[in-house]
């Protein structure tokens, strides 16, 4: 197939996904949309509606999943407006943070029911909210047949850089060591932030010099301003993290690596739920390191 000619669909357009599917459908020209709930800003863009999943897969080549785990996407499958009654030759793109086997066995799943019609590439991405807007995501691509691939890294280039890195599934194993490392910095800010303003630091001040050195990085360019207020107002919310150092423990787990920092990145985005925090950008680990010191003041002089 021309993969400029393929029609692209979408479905889970929420604060990742609209402005993904703003760059799809300006770079393509169309776009063919399903949404729980009306997109007129959308639609006044271009897009084209469809009023069930069944529509939606009729219509379209490509179907773009950012949909937050493949549960959700699951339930859209099956009945008759689900996506599989009307797929033909229909590419999933699975956009979501999900489980490498997962992944998999749902491809294996569609292989068997559909007759090989349905095939799947991860597509995990990382960025955030800003990175969809400006188009400068970083697109981890998981796929074993080399068209199918190709199509997706067509189809996403508009959203930021896609790199192939291995058979379907490598997507989410890329996407899980992204996350280590994004939960690790935050926890390692928002204590650092804490320390530092407890001993009357200027917070601005020593964030754009430290930014500047081996402390450096581009989460610290995106969270300075809310690690330095305290506005831990939702963006990137912290409770899905959980999920994510989930597929990663998992991961460890099955390739025999004794990992130092999961159980403690683990233990301590378990306790920003627990807190009631979950739902807070993931710079909420400045408020957490805060409150924790604070019960523990607490416990010292009672």
């Amino acid at each position: 197939m021309d993969t400029s000619a393929a029609t692209v669909g979408m479905i889970g357009l929420g604060s990742m996904g609209a402005p993904v599917a703003k760059r799809i459908l300006a770079a393509r020209g169309e776009l063919v949309i399903h949404a729980r709930r009306p997109q007129p800003e959308l639609v006044e863009a271009g897009a084209t509606w469809s009023a069930t999943p069944r529509e939606l897969a009729s219509r379209v080549d490509v179907l773009l999943s950012l949909l937050p785990d493949l549960p959700e996407l699951e339930a859209l499958l099956d009945s008759e407006d689900g996506l599989l009654a009307g797929a033909g030759d229909l590419l999933i793109l699975i956009g979501s943070t999900s489980s490498a086997p997962a992944v998999r066995d749902l491809a294996e799943r569609l292989h068997a029911q559909t007759d090989g019609r349905v095939r799947v590439v991860d597509c995990p991405v990382s960025g955030g909210e800003d990175g969809a807007k400006a188009g400068t995501l970083s697109i981890m691509l998981g796929g074993d047949d080399p068209d199918d691939v190709a199509l997706a890294a067509d189809v996403l280039a508009p959203c930021g850089t896609p790199v192939h890195l291995g058979p379907l599934g490598a997507g989410e194993v890329a996407k899980a060591c992204n996350q280590l490392v994004v939960s690790a910095t935050i926890l390692a800010l928002g204590e650092a932030t804490v320390l530092a303003d407890r001993s009357g630091l200027d917070l601005d001040r020593m964030w754009r010099l430290l930014a500047g050195g081996y402390a450096g990085s581009r989460l610290l360019e995106a969270r300075r301003d809310k690690l330095v207020s305290g506005d831990d107002s939702p963006s990137g919310m912290a409770k899905y993290m959980v999920k994510d150092l989930g597929f990663a423990s998992d991961i460890a787990a099955a390739t025999g690596t004794r990992a130092a920092l999961l159980p403690a990145l683990r233990a301590a985005f378990d306790e920003i739920v627990d807190a009631g925090l979950g739902e807070r950008d993931i710079s909420v680990t400045r408020r957490l390191t805060a409150q924790r010191g604070a019960h523990a003041g607490e416990t010292r002089e009672s």
